[in-house]
């Protein structure tokens, strides 16, 4: 079954684009192209030309999330499914694609309305090597397991979970949390070697819980917590391993109120499911009102 292969890229609206500029390059680590469009910027993590687009607005959160398929074949075989099901969609126009430096895009949402996009062959730019916003030891782990991953609000994760299949995402509640509201029960989905691109079932203010990066070697993420410290940026978790992807990972707030985890040592997918009650240790919750949840 065709299915999307990885999250390619997500687009962001922020009401502090300068904010974001330092963020992305002097925290995370990001290469920051600005120039190109006067109503956007891009955040580059490896040969691609962008893997976040960053619109300034005059609110926060997410405007789209991009799927990769690996050709025009697998888009229409995602379409027909998508027919099937009853889903709406549009195809963008040649125009549109050209602005996401694709060669084909479709767009729709996900039935809780987030702003989905598919879409085959970006723009790789195999000329300009990588360049980070600031010294770093490795990389960001991309290649065929994409940007990383995004946890999203689901009004009905069932629907949401069902909806997510029909692009061939496949996956299962993998945790029984203790929250302020009582037990949650969050998705994690995946398409490729990574052990998740996509998440629900924590939601919180906004339509976008978090984005996660990894780095390639554990020093960047050493790192990036001690930048995090001494410039006095709240943590919503504390430092800590996940059970299900055995992540080494904290997360902080970005400008925008939502949270950014960056990790180090993901693994893989499993091909059976199982659950978890808590993480290996670690994750503590410093600030709330993000992920106010008892891992």
């Amino acid at each position: 079954m065709s299915s999307v292969t990885e999250l390619g890229y997500v687009g962001l609206t922020v009401s502090d684009a300068e904010a974001w500029k330092r963020f992305g390059t002097d925290v995370v680590g990001l290469e920051l192209v600005e120039g190109e469009e006067d109503d956007r910027f891009y955040f580059r993590m490896d040969y691609w030309h962008h893997r976040f687009v960053i619109h300034p607005g005059d609110s926060d959160d997410i405007a789209y999330a991009g799927w990769r398929v690996a050709d025009e074949d697998a888009l229409e075989a995602i379409l027909a499914r998508l027919d099937g099901a009853g889903h709406a969609y549009r195809r963008a126009s040649p125009e549109e694609a050209a602005e996401r430096r694709v060669l084909s895009l479709v767009k729709f949402e996900d039935p809780s309305g987030n702003p989905v996009e598919l879409f085959h062959s970006p723009l790789i730019e195999a000329h300009l090597p990588f360049h980070p916003g600031r010294r770093m030891h490795g990389r960001f782990v991309t290649g065929n397991q994409g940007l990383g991953h995004i946890l999203i609000q689901a009004d009905d994760p069932v629907a949401s979970q069902r909806f997510y299949s029909l692009l061939g995402l496949k996956g299962a509640v993998q945790y029984h949390l203790q929250s302020p509201k009582g037990t949650v029960y969050p998705v994690f989905m995946h398409c490729n070697d990574r052990q998740h691109s996509l998440a629900f079932g924590v939601n919180g203010p906004s339509r976008l819980n978090h984005m996660m990066l990894e780095y390639s070697e554990l020093d960047d993420l050493g790192l990036a917590h001690d930048i995090v410290r001494q410039q006095g940026i709240d943590v919503a978790l504390q430092l800590g391993k996940h059970s299900n992807d055995a992540a080494l990972t904290f997360y902080f707030m970005t400008p925008s109120g939502w949270a950014m985890e960056l990790g180090w040592g993901g693994g893989k997918a499993l091909e059976q499911q199982q659950y978890h009650l808590r993480d290996i240790f670690g994750h503590g919750v410093e600030v709330s009102g993000n992920m106010d949840v008892q891992l």
